[in-house]
């Protein structure tokens, strides 16, 4: 199975570097540019999903409109347009870039971005003016510290691993999947699927792919195959370089 995890491309929230949290905020002009150019360079890939899963916030829904847009309208890459002419047939369990038509994004709740509570949409700046104490609270200490009105650490782990025991109960070994999701959660996500403990800080560019190939048939396996790292394998890790490899 493979699984590859996508955070949004730029929105008008991230340019004005505000805490967007469940606001709905549209991708920028960047942005959209940064979602065609993922778009391109997946296709060229032949990277076809089987499944799309998506957060239903607008940024990340705008990013998996674009992806498949992109996907449904483009010509086929010239790799995979020669297979065609020449007669060659793919095979019935490889998704192609026409089987996409059938392919409906997914929404799920457990993809959003934390629910921050008092400080949805706003920047720091203002959250400084309107919520002075929390601020300086939150400056002083790198201890968790609850928002009035927002979720905790442990039910955004929890979502995470809802998301990811969902996704392997009801999804095949051949499954392709695109999961667009937002950079917070993303490292709940990721921890989950590692089996971490902890969940770690990743600084997640904007329409970063996190590639993971498992085997689906082995997951639950106590032997000695756990760490048989063939069966477990990180394919790429915050990789946008679709954003600055056409720019050389």
């Amino acid at each position: 199975m493979k699984l590859l995890f996508i955070r949004h491309a730029q929105s008008v929230g991230n340019q004005e570097r505000r805490m967007q949290g469940h606001g709905d905020f549209e991708l920028s002009a960047i942005g959209k540019a940064q979602a065609q150019r993922l778009a391109q360079r997946l296709l060229a890939e032949s990277w076809v999903p089987s499944s799309i899963y998506s957060s239903p916030l607008k940024r990340t829904a705008q990013t998996a409109e674009i992806l498949v847009n992109h996907f449904l309208t483009a010509p086929l890459p010239s790799a995979v347009s020669d297979l065609i002419d020449s007669g060659e047939v793919s095979s019935p369990t490889t998704p192609t870039q026409d089987s996409l038509k059938t392919v409906k994004i997914q929404y799920s709740d457990d993809l959003k971005e934390f629910q921050n509570g008092i400080f949805q949409g706003l920047t720091w700046a203002e959250a400084q003016e309107r919520h002075p104490q929390l601020c300086q609270a939150l400056e002083a200490s790198p201890d968790w510290i609850p928002i009035p009105g927002a979720e905790s650490l442990q039910e955004a782990r929890d979502r995470a691993r809802h998301f990811i025991q969902d996704i392997l109960t009801h999804h095949q070994e051949s499954d392709r999947l695109w999961i667009i999701t937002h950079s917070w959660i993303l490292q709940h996500l990721v921890a989950e699927l590692l089996g971490c403990d902890r969940s770690w800080r990743l600084h997640a560019h904007n329409t970063a792919l996190f590639e993971f190939w498992i085997d689906r048939s082995r997951w639950h396996c106590t032997d000695q195959n756990r760490l048989n790292t063939d069966l477990w394998q990180i394919q790429r890790f915050n990789d946008d370089r679709h954003l600055w490899e056409s720019d050389r």
